[in-house]
């Protein structure tokens, strides 16, 4: 894992990321060299993505406030958290209660500059520490006047761009995880995820893989509801578990979140993953507490099952969206750790298997020849074993899982799997 906090910490970190733009861009290139098979794709802006549309495309080159001796007192170039996100092209000369207008602080995080973006409405901004802002009101006057430079652009002809690699398994089935490249300069909130995510593809890259994994970068939000907009039928049909990777950075305490119904895979494979790595102290999230790409992977009529896994969740440590979300926070025990989990929440979905019906409602078993064409009183326990096998191969539940609700034994289920197999009934 070294290898990709590295990469991380040092060449991923400074990049200003958006929804859109060369930062996002710039991001997949890099992952892209270290990982070839990567393939690097991109949606028209004002493309129609269910209730959506994907916004222009924003891109920064310089934001600046100089005062009245031409001095530079806020400059994106020194920390791109000082730029409200998606802020609009300016140049132009402001009075300092017209200013301050524009500018963000924490009054309760006095070292902190926030993070504060406006995807959906033009405007401007920029942002500061709080202390900082309480030295230009003592330092500054009300007459004084400040001019305002940003040097951004927005391209209705543009894209919005995500990565996405695939490593074949034997079945057809699929393990989805995701991730989100979209925040600029923030470690846990933002690159945790995708170091991770680096991590997993280097582990498995080598290894004869029962499913397939498939793996996402993503911008959040708008980014997921695009992907399920150009994949949903494929993803309905073949992915069984997965997880969406955020805030899994920090070494403070583990934590995960369940899926809308907590009885998917994902939840089963990830519970018994902290069990599996002798880990007691995670904190378990209900679905109501969502606010990542969850929301969109769980919502009505795409019903994926996708959990997410943390160390500590997003909005619940006090650097969440501040430039104080940095890589004193990340450290490697903490990615590792965070890697660890959800290395072994694939393998327990990957150990599974998961039978999926293939013939619409009720199959015709006598063609067959796993019904008696001779129609009498009694059924064997046998013909009952397969119908009530097949009643619950809906990819959602694992062979041991069918085992108990039908009440026969491992064994005889493995039997009754490989039979249903053989006569292109289910998948595995």
């Amino acid at each position: 894992m070294k290898k990709f906090y590295d990469l991380g910490k040092n060449i991923l970190f400074p990049i200003c990321r958006s929804l859109t733009g060369n930062g996002v861009r710039k991001t997949l290139k890099i992952i892209k060299k270290n990982f070839p098979l990567l393939k690097i794709k991109k949606i028209k802006s004002s493309t129609k993505v269910f209730d959506w549309s994907i916004p222009s495309e924003w891109n920064i080159s310089d934001a600046y406030v100089l005062d009245k001796n031409g001095l530079k007192i806020i400059d994106f170039r020194v920390n791109n958290l000082h730029l409200v996100g998606y802020s609009e092209p300016i140049n132009k000369t402001f009075t300092k209660n017209e200013l301050f207008k524009n500018i963000h602080y924490l009054q309760n995080q006095p070292e902190a500059i926030p993070y504060i973006t406006s995807y959906y409405k033009k405007r401007w901004g920029f942002c500061i520490s709080h202390n900082q802002f309480k030295k230009f009101q003592k330092k500054y006057s009300v007459k004084d006047n400040f001019k305002v430079v940003i040097q951004s652009s927005f391209k209705k002809n543009g894209y919005l761009n995500y990565g996405e690699l695939v490593l074949p398994g034997k079945s057809k089935q699929e393990i989805l995880i995701s991730t989100y490249i979209c925040h600029p300069s923030m470690a846990n909130n933002e690159l945790s995820g995708p170091i991770v995510s680096m991590g997993l593809i280097d582990y498995f890259k080598t290894k004869k893989l029962s499913k397939t994994l498939r793996f996402i970068f993503i911008p959040e939000t708008i980014g997921s509801i695009a992907y399920l907009s150009k994949n949903l039928d494929y993803l309905k049909n073949n992915v069984i578990g997965g997880y969406n990777l955020s805030c899994i950075g920090d070494d403070r305490q583990h934590s995960c979140m369940f899926s809308k119904y907590h009885n998917s895979p994902s939840d089963i494979a990830m519970i018994e993953a902290y069990k599996k790595l002798k880990i007691n102290n995670y904190k378990i999230y209900s679905f109501l507490k969502r606010g990542s790409d969850e929301r969109q992977y769980n919502s009505p009529g795409i019903d994926l099952p996708i959990t997410s896994i943390f160390r500590t969740k997003y909005g619940e440590y006090p650097e969440y969206h501040t430039s104080l979300d940095n890589f004193n926070l990340v450290t490697l025990k903490g990615v590792t750790g965070g890697f660890n989990v959800a290395k072994k929440s694939i393998e327990v979905i990957l150990e599974n298997i998961y039978p999926k019906f293939k013939v619409l409602c009720e199959p015709q078993m006598g063609k067959r020849g796993l019904y008696p064409l001779l129609s009498t009183k009694t059924k064997s326990k046998l013909i009952i074993s397969y119908m009530d096998f097949l009643q619950y191969s809906d990819g959602s539940n694992s062979l041991k899982k069918i085992s108990n609700l039908i009440n026969v034994s491992y064994e005889a289920s493995k039997k009754i799997n490989s039979t249903l197999l053989k006569n292109n009934l289910i998948s595995n």
